[in-house]
């Protein structure tokens, strides 16, 4: 069934990663515990967490301060400054909402923030520490190098099997789990950010734009990564204030990030890092910079896997069916956004939706009596340059396939919604079964290998044959029967194989790339293809435009493989230099 978003909700302003001097590199030692709640104040914060490295001793002590001045005024023993003292930190600790938790340093060097409820005891964050493998006698060091002591995803298990928050730590930058710097990475990286026990990433450049940032490359558009993760940015504080304009050494609150919540709670917060509502975080702007509008970027970044479109939902001209089976090709994909009274096109103007709180219940009765089986999104209403915007949260569904009017099927493929096939529909029911059978053993994943695979170690170290691209499709094989051609055709986002697919039946992409290759298999030339070595870019005739590539690729017994359509997020590796592509990202 579709559920509203209630709408009373309001911005707070977080730093979940903030050192004290129980972190043994914390730059300024004489900084006190009130000094740096008085900072937090002084920068608008209104969530914070004590982060210190293998070590809970800062928030420790932060608390028994707290008590002895309690206890000192239970025995009418309390002296006029401790008073002051006392009353300062009660209106602090009323004001901002600090949670216990700590960076650990798990193999690699990788950094883990693991964070917890405020009434989460003490004692037990230290037993999670210890069932790290962090020593006992260390455990008020606050040293970097204490941890190292267990692999990154029995980290992410046992700190959420206790109940904690799990967020990688600096993912895009030195000892973040995104591995820049790494000469190998493969299915580890993949493992490491996609992990189902992983809440968020923090990086570093959140406040960029462009599909080089972190935030895009774990959009939910990168076939490898299939899981649109949750960013937020934190300081990474190890003191009191910011030293000049050295990035490097950042103060309480210098680097923040606004969230969305219903309440000021723990609980919130890992409400919505467990959801899929992307536009209720952003990075915290100070008053004199533009607020952030997740519709306008949504508008920039255009249509694609995860997101879509549409101008309106009437249901003359079949407006409001499309909408509706993009809902069932998400669910059955990776999950997605849709919006609703603007158009696919930046350059329109928007249309906005008429009685918006009547076309949201109209939606949702829709979804819950068309869409089988029940699938849970979230619709709200917003407004974007004075219109009404509607806009559908779906999620990646756990029981596909998914299907309109009990019997239509609908997938994703890049900024396409269309019907699936027999071959797909297969694939849909082994993924459910197999994502049933993983969720019944989740620490499986904690087994895993720390090191590279042998495969991955060989391709960084041998530069062994370029992969295909990414995204886009391959037609592997065809064959005429009674005069009708049939094509077999992969998906190479997700490696699926469909056979029998014919110029008739064949959905947009599909149609696109038959009709290429029909007209380029055999026939290459040097007028029609731009090769780099076994590698070669298929030409477009002139006047053509778009951005998606035809590809080719040759190997030593002079075969080729075909790949149309191709899109950036596709493209990797020797690939990169032959359609002109920046080497980041």
């Amino acid at each position: 069934m579709a559920r509203k978003r209630s709408h009373s909700t309001k911005w707070y302003t977080i730093d979940l990663h903030l050192h004290t001097p129980a972190s043994s590199d914390y730059q300024q030692s004489n900084v006190s515990y009130m000094e740096i709640l008085q900072r937090a104040e002084a920068q608008g914060l209104d969530m914070i967490a004590f982060t210190d490295h293998n070590t809970v001793a800062g928030y420790r002590g932060l608390m028994e301060e707290i008590r002895q001045l309690e206890m000192l005024k239970e025995l009418n023993r309390l002296l006029p400054e401790e008073e002051t003292r006392l009353q300062e930190y009660n209106r602090l600790m009323k004001k901002i909402l600090v949670l216990p938790g700590f960076e650990f340093t798990a193999t690699f060097g990788f950094h883990i923030l693991g964070i917890f409820p405020p009434e989460k005891p003490i004692r037990e964050i230290e037993h999670i520490l210890l069932d790290l493998n962090v020593p006992a006698d260390q455990l008020d060091s606050g040293s970097v190098t204490v941890g190292a002591s267990a692999d990154v995803l029995t980290a992410y298990q046992k700190i959420n099997a206790a109940g904690g928050l799990v967020i990688a730590a600096h993912a895009n930058s030195t000892n973040g789990v995104a591995m820049r710097g790494f000469r190998f990475g493969g299915q580890t990286k993949i493992a490491y950010t996609q992990d189902p026990n992983l809440h968020a990433l923090e990086v570093t450049d959140l406040e960029r734009k462009g599909r080089h940032t972190t935030a895009a490359f774990f959009s939910g558009t990168k076939p490898e990564y299939p899981r649109r993760m949750h960013c937020i940015q934190g300081s990474d504080a190890h003191r009191l204030e910011g030293e000049g304009d050295r990035r490097k050494n950042l103060g309480v609150g210098d680097r923040a990030t606004d969230v969305r919540l219903p309440e000021l709670s723990f609980e919130a917060l890992k409400d919505l890092f467990m959801g899929n509502d992307f536009a209720r975080t952003r990075p915290h702007r100070h008053k004199a910079e533009p607020v952030y509008d997740f519709i306008q970027a949504a508008r920039e970044e255009g249509p694609n896997i995860v997101q879509d479109f549409h101008e309106s939902m009437t249901v003359r001209g079949g407006k409001l069916y499309a909408i509706i089976a993009d809902v069932c090709a998400f669910a059955n994909t990776n999950g997605g956004t849709i919006y609703i009274g603007m158009s696919r096109n930046p350059r329109r103007a928007i249309i906005g939706v008429d009685a918006a709180s009547q076309a949201v219940a109209r939606l949702e009765k829709e979804i819950s009596d068309r869409i089988s089986p029940p699938l849970n999104c979230n619709i709200d209403a917003h407004k974007f340059q004075g219109k009404d915007i509607i806009r559908i949260l779906v999620p990646r569904g756990d029981d596909p396939p998914y299907a309109v009017d009990d019997s239509k099927i609908y997938l994703r493929t890049e900024s396409e919604t269309g019907m699936a096939v027999r071959d797909e529909i297969v694939e849909m029911v082994l993924r459910g079964q197999r994502e049933k059978l993983a969720s019944t053993q989740v620490t499986a994943a904690a087994t895993l290998a720390e090191p590279p695979a042998p495969a991955e170690e060989k391709e960084a170290e041998e530069g062994a044959r370029i992969a295909p691209p990414r995204t886009g499709v391959e037609v592997v094989t065809v064959e005429e029967r009674q005069g009708v051609r049939y094509y077999t055709v992969r998906d190479l986002r997700n490696g699926n194989v469909v056979k029998n697919v014919t110029r008739k039946s064949a959905r947009k992409l599909w149609h696109y790339a038959v009709t290429q290759y029909d007209k380029i298999a055999g026939q290459l030339t040097d007028e029609n293809v731009k090769w780099h070595g076994d590698l070669g870019l298929l030409i477009p005739p002139k006047g053509s435009t778009g951005i998606r590539y035809d590809l080719v690729q040759r190997d030593s017994h002079g075969n080729y493989r075909y790949y149309f359509g191709v899109t950036d997020d596709g493209i990797h590796g020797a690939w990169k230099q032959i359609v002109g592509l920046n080497e980041e990202g």
